[in-house]
């Protein structure tokens, strides 16, 4: 029998779960499975695109957290076939399923790429926190993976802001709330 990669219905639950929440824990996280894809294109992204002074930390650093972001990606991958669903890691499935847009930003100097990718993990970790809201509800196993990529991302993001942070701890993109915003105020900032 063949199965479409489309379909999240599982085809067994662990012990212990009911086979509609297994439904539900794997349709979860295969929406972090696409958020999670999708950021390690756009770190390595700007990892090609940016430019400028601290060039080389910022290119090492972001290629550091594409490597994190991967493995956080493989393990939600593996506990969606765990509770027995087929995860689905195509680009055509990713574009098709999400609801945001590409990232905005190509060639540009360090504190633009790193003031759009704050923004970029403000949404990943915002949607990591609603589904770990209601995992919390459904499955303590994937609760706690999802707890410890939070801490993760957590991490990764608070790494990026320590390079957009003046000495009195004001942000060099503001209050800007969209990538391209970000990017542009903090490319004039004089830090």
């Amino acid at each position: 029998m063949t199965t479409t990669t489309h379909d999240m219905t599982s085809r067994f639950a662990p012990a212990g779960l009911s086979q509609g929440d297994a439904d539900r824990i794997a349709e979860l996280l295969q929406d972090r499975l696409h958020s999670l894809l999708d950021l390690t294109l756009v770190l390595k992204h700007a990892h090609w695109n940016v430019v400028g002074p601290g060039f080389m930390a910022v290119h090492e650093l972001l290629d550091k957290n594409v490597v994190g972001v991967r493995a956080m990606a493989d393990a939600v991958a593996e506990r969606i076939a765990t509770v027995g669903a087929i995860p689905n890691g195509l680009a055509g499935h990713l574009v098709e399923a999400r609801d945001w847009d590409d990232y905005a930003i190509g060639r540009a100097a360090v504190p633009a790429h790193l003031a759009a990718l704050r923004l970029v993990y403000d949404g990943v970790i915002g949607d990591h926190r609603k589904a770990l809201s209601e995992m919390e509800k459904l499955d303590p196993v994937t609760a706690d993976l999802l707890t410890q990529q939070l801490g993760e991302l957590e991490l990764q993001q608070w790494f990026i802001v320590a390079h957009l942070k003046t000495v009195d701890g004001e942000l060099v993109s503001g209050g800007e709330t969209t990538e391209l915003g970000a990017a542009a105020a903090a490319a004039t900032s004089d830090q």
